[in-house]
């Protein structure tokens, strides 16, 4: 099945955490803003195009604490939950579709994938979390991932 990776939005810390400890059983992040990928980890996967969304060096965006910061975790780490940027998310939330096709392009000739990516998915995949970041950002909310081993 491979590794899912489910970007969502929540109020807080707390609440995000909620998307993977759950004791109605419910699927993971059920009853939250977001959608489900594979392919896209946002602690390696996503490094590029968010220094290309911030215009932070990937240094700079990974000593961001709240760059994909542990939040919660289901038995020995088979499902976490991390935290997003806010910076991230605000960057998201800002360009028009035509700069995260450009976004894309670039990401995709990064070194962030080990097999080649598609431009026009990656450029699907910016469009969705963009969507989430405004949807979020006017909600007051951030930009979480739950990850599924």
């Amino acid at each position: 099945m491979g590794v899912l990776f489910g970007y969502y939005a929540a109020a807080d810390d707390r609440a995000a955490a909620g998307a993977i400890e759950r004791d109605d059983n419910e699927a993971f992040g059920v009853g939250y803003d977001g959608f489900v990928v594979k392919g896209v980890d946002p602690m390696v996967n996503l490094l590029p195009a968010e220094a290309l969304l911030t215009g932070r060096s990937p240094d700079e965006a990974r000593a961001d604490p709240r760059h994909t910061r542990l939040l919660a975790m289901v038995g020995d780490g088979e499902v976490v939950a991390v935290t997003l940027a806010d910076t991230l998310r605000d960057a998201l939330a800002a360009p028009d579709d035509g700069s995260l096709a450009g976004i894309a392009v670039a990401w995709s000739g990064s070194d962030a994938f080990a097999d080649p990516a598609e431009p026009d998915h990656l450029a699907v995949f910016l469009r969705r979390l963009a969507a989430l970041a405004r949807r979020a950002a006017g909600r007051g909310h951030r930009l979480y991932c739950w990850i599924c081993v």
